[in-house]
């Protein structure tokens, strides 16, 4: 059974739990209650262990979150609509009979531009709108101030919300006010995505993973050994280290021989694990004075992880740069794991047009993919050739290549010139298309 942590002020966890349980018995929801939203660092960083996943209230308690080092994997909060605005104007126009001309609402600002829009929409329906947009380490007592304030001035008919503990001292100030707190739907609605988000993990984390590891040139390491017991002493501290990740990851051994070996067990455990490996890695490289590389792969069968691992090893070879390949079985392939360097793209592509448009220019799948997640990760407007070269660790030559192949079957084009700070040509610039 997952243990979720719900968090957030009292009267929220109480409803997100009780609509919580009526959807899903199979999970247990521990209720972690605050009275300020700068405590949900704490809670959650005292907690972390004792739950599987944490779901907030909102998107103040998730921001500070964020900031911890808990993986974002785990975290997830309740989406609040441009509704929840717009019942609080509902609610108060029937209490004062009459339509709210001056509000002052503050806002915390957010990925979704829902609540950004609902307020511009508000903005064209009311005389005047205070508006106050506030980061998650605000001290509540600022907003406060903020509308009362505006109250004391006769500015405002009504104050909007986010923090309750506001919301109660304005109305014990006399002040009419709203604090925004999400709809049954929205509870609803949330909680049913996040816990099939949650049964979609356990799927995939006990997916059978393989990883595959070589030691690089193990003939030639052999023959430099003048004693052939230093090089069985050398295979003894090899499997100790390997047995040390095999305990740590849950896994079993194989040994295939000639340096190279296998390792199985879980998709969860082995990426739980990926620095300790890249440590048992760093270790062995030092004492075998030679490179190790590995391939780890992910599937429903054995068969499939093992063949995953046994692709990613072979494009470390191809590479030099790049230690550790993984291959996921939707065939997502993710180079230099673990590392600054990380690039994920996939080996398939289901774009007729584009796939059409490959062919044409002979140009490999896998190539273009890589190129196009590069772009996207480095956040590039355009590129030169020289930029892919470094970043894909291949000769400026081959760079050019490709992107000419690219160009010639319109998937990629001259957008600019770069001068050079030498005497030379310009240097092209190209975007992808």
């Amino acid at each position: 059974m997952y243990k979720i942590g719900v968090v957030g002020p009292i009267q929220s966890v109480e409803r997100i739990i009780a609509l919580a349980r009526e959807i899903e018995q199979d999970m247990e929801f521990i209720p972690y209650i605050y009275e300020v939203a700068t405590e949900t660092k704490h809670l959650v960083e005292t907690h972390n262990q004792a739950v599987d996943f944490w779901l907030f209230s909102g998107y103040i308690p998730y921001k500070l979150a964020s900031q911890t080092n808990v993986s974002k994997d785990k975290l997830t909060h309740i989406i609040f609509s441009e509704a929840a605005i717009y019942r609080g104007f509902l609610e108060q126009s029937y209490q004062q009979k009459k339509f709210i001309e001056n509000v002052s609402i503050d806002i915390i600002p957010s990925p979704s531009q829902m609540a950004s829009e609902s307020l511009a929409e508000i903005q064209h329906n009311v005389h005047h709108m205070y508006l106050k947009e506030f980061d998650v380490a605000i001290d509540p007592q600022e907003l406060f101030d903020f509308h009362y304030s505006l109250w004391q001035a006769s500015k405002i008919d009504f104050a909007i919300t986010c923090y309750p503990s506001v919301d109660e001292e304005l109305k014990k100030r006399g002040v009419p006010s709203y604090w925004v707190s999400p709809t049954k739907t929205e509870i609803y609605h949330t909680v049913q995505l996040f816990t099939e988000k949650i049964k979609t993990s356990y799927y995939k984390e006990t997916q059978i993973g393989a990883v595959m590891l070589e030691i690089k040139d193990f003939d030639s390491l052999k023959e430099r050994m003048k004693q052939g017991y230093r090089i069985q002493y050398l295979e003894l501290r090899t499997k100790e280290n390997l047995l040390q990740l095999c305990e740590q990851i849950d896994g079993s051994l194989i040994e295939e021989g000639n340096g190279k070996y296998t390792i199985f067990s879980t998709r969860g455990a082995i990426e739980g694990q990926i620095r300790f490996l890249q440590e048992k890695m760093y270790q062995l490289s030092i004492e075998m004075e030679t490179k190790v590389t590995a391939g780890i792969g992910f599937a429903q069968t054995v068969f499939n992880a093992e063949l995953h691992a046994h692709r990613g090893l072979r494009q470390t070879k191809e590479n030099e740069a790049i230690d550790i390949v993984m291959i996921q079985d939707d065939g997502t392939i993710i180079e230099s794991v673990g590392n600054v360097e990380e690039l994920s793209y996939s080996y398939r592509a289901e774009d007729p047009y584009i796939l059409e448009k490959l062919k044409k220019g002979n140009i490999s799948i896998k190539t273009y993919m890589k190129i196009h997640a590069l772009v996207q990760k480095m956040h590039w407007k355009h590129f030169t050739t020289k930029d892919l070269a470094t970043q894909l660790q291949m000769s400026e030559r081959n760079a050019q290549r490709i992107v000419a192949d690219l160009c010639n079957v319109d998937l990629a084009r001259i957008c600019g010139e770069e001068l050079q700070h030498t005497r030379g040509r310009p240097i092209k610039m190209y975007q992808l298309v």
